[in-house]
């Protein structure tokens, strides 16, 4: 894969970016039969249309559940989902909106528990991401618009799901290797990243009590739509994750399983981790 993969520089820096426009396409076909790790589950997945997001709902699918998928506007990508997770045997709904919206928040997981009856796992993945090289160049907007989006949508959507989790269910997060090794162009996404760890630890020890499990996955360079529509330079794309110890970026379907064992029993004695899919990149800062 190192010899082969070639990422395009897309000329569109609009944000968040569709799947169905990336070359080459990112894989996030799962690599095995399902063994019913997470049957006749219900499990909402934010920023489910594309990359990581996608790769989550079609394993998750694979291994039995039901999946509502969050999204802000790409249609087309959410529509490719869907009918991925349907070709699994599943039932799956799409649910546009931005979730640094409060009362969509709201909104959407009423409308989870009326199509599903149940939520029984939370994977917060939707997220957002822009470059800046000086500090100074940071917008208020777009310091606010990152915060909302990577850690307020955590707070609105998991405020709203708790009241309908039981003993048993998991929430997954998702942070950052930035948040470990830092990227000094990426200051505010950064940031989000290591309040979204913050959150995930002390969320674990205030939900352990009744049950419920609270870990992350902090992913290295994968190659998803989020840096060719904008999240990095463009004359970096073509080294994108050529970097890491085994020179190459990741694919979703790579990352897609840390989440599983996170979300089903096989972690069962784990609350308060952070899984690293990112090529041995954290180790070797």
């Amino acid at each position: 894969m190192a010899d082969t993969f070639q990422p395009e520089v897309h000329p569109n820096d609009q944000l968040p970016g569709h799947e169905s426009q990336l070359e080459p396409k990112p894989d996030w076909t799962p690599r095995f039969p399902g063994s019913g790790r997470l049957k006749d589950k219900v499990a909402i997945v934010t920023g489910g249309d594309s990359g990581i997001g996608r790769a989550v709902a079609a394993l998750f699918a694979r291994e039995g559940a039901d999946v509502a998928i969050l999204y802000l506007n790409e249609h087309d990508d959410a529509a490719k989902t869907r009918d991925i997770v349907a070709g699994e045997g599943r039932r799956a709904i799409v649910i546009p909106g931005d979730l640094g919206d409060k009362q969509f928040c709201e909104r959407a997981v009423q409308q989870v528990v009326d199509a599903f009856g149940k939520i029984d796992v939370l994977v917060n993945n939707a997220g957002e991401q822009h470059h800046q090289e000086k500090i100074e160049d940071i917008s208020e907007e777009q310091l606010k618009r990152t915060f909302q989006s990577n850690i307020f949508s955590m707070f609105f959507l998991t405020q709203a799901v708790a009241p309908h989790l039981k003993e048993g269910a998991a929430i997954v997060n998702c942070t950052s290797e930035t948040m470990y090794k830092g990227a000094p162009i990426l200051l505010d996404y950064s940031a989000t990243k290591g309040a979204i760890t913050a959150f995930t630890r002390s969320l674990s020890k205030n939900l352990v009590g009744k049950g419920i499990r609270v870990n992350g996955v902090a992913p290295g360079p994968i190659w998803t739509p989020l840096n060719p529509f904008g999240g990095q330079p463009k004359e970096k794309i073509p080294e994108f994750g050529k970097d890491t110890p085994m020179g190459r970026p990741g694919q979703p379907n790579e990352v897609a399983p840390a989440f599983l064992f996170l979300a089903c029993e096989d972690s069962s004695y784990m609350t308060g981790q952070v899984l690293h899919p990112d090529g041995g990149d954290t180790t070797s800062s």
